[in-house]
């Protein structure tokens, strides 16, 4: 006769997983501090990590570094829009000082930006942190005017239709991949001659923005690795030194 299962053979999988299952709330509470534990340890060892790197760029390029937090940064750089952004706005690991671009020596400061941005209300409320890496050179020319090029979007595609601030030129790949934008409309035409439309095609650069006689290196949405950083400071040069010597004379020209 063939066996019949017995009424403890007839228990099921939950059953035995039951009292298991009932001790979770005291595993998960210790894995979730742990994990919470190792997140703080790991970002720390991430941002000095990042100190080290870049207080290392500075010494390459004779620059002092302050890690700390400078709540005045956006003050000071009102002028361009890019530190205006959101709430609890601050700069820190901060490279200052001075560096030599085309036998001009002059003022420099870069480093990292981070500002909030809050959404929403009651549970519905969402803060966003942005973090991005920059690089400001004091021009040597007090009087040079304002000038923005930058990658073009969809949205100053749009905005073409109802305003003249784009300014064209006779590249069409450069017109459609740059937005260039200076109330001096000759400065632009100077500055983006054939040569320099090539070099910016070619490297495919952040936005430069020229406000207030300072050049700001910026995309906004991401911080820089250390070659990043050393890609900026040669691109700068390589920018800056393709400027028509006419154009530089003019700027030398006591307003």
């Amino acid at each position: 006769m063939p066996c019949l299962p017995t009424r403890r053979s007839s228990r099921s999988v939950f059953d035995f997983l039951a009292p298991i299952a009932g001790g979770f709330p005291c595993l998960i509470a210790p894995l979730m501090i742990g994990l919470a534990v190792y997140a703080v340890v790991a970002g720390h060892k991430k941002a000095k990590r990042r100190r080290d790197e870049l207080w290392a760029i500075a010494n390459e390029f004779g620059l002092r570094f302050h890690p700390q937090r400078d709540r005045q940064h956006d003050d000071f750089y009102a002028h361009f829009e890019i530190f205006r952004r959101g709430d609890n706005r601050t700069a820190f690991n901060t490279l200052i000082g001075e560096h030599a671009f085309n036998n001009h020596r002059t003022g420099v400061k870069g480093g990292d930006f981070r500002y909030t941005v809050t959404t929403g209300s009651g549970k519905d409320r969402k803060t966003t942190t942005y973090t991005f890496s920059y690089l400001i050179i004091h021009l040597p020319f007090p009087n040079t005017p304002d000038l923005l090029i930058r990658p073009e979007h969809f949205f100053d595609k749009l905005a073409g239709v109802f305003s003249s601030r784009d300014i064209d030129f006779e590249s069409e790949e450069f017109s459609r991949r740059f937005m260039v934008a200076s109330p001096d409309r000759k400065f632009a035409y100077d500055i983006c001659h054939p040569r320099m439309i090539e070099f910016l095609l070619k490297t495919r650069p952040p936005a430069i923005d020229i406000e207030h006689a300072r050049l700001c290196l910026a995309d906004g949405s991401r911080t820089w690795t250390p070659e990043q950083f050393r890609w900026m400071f040669r691109f700068a040069e390589a920018f800056l030194s393709q400027w028509p010597e006419h154009v530089v004379k003019d700027l030398k020209l006591p307003t």
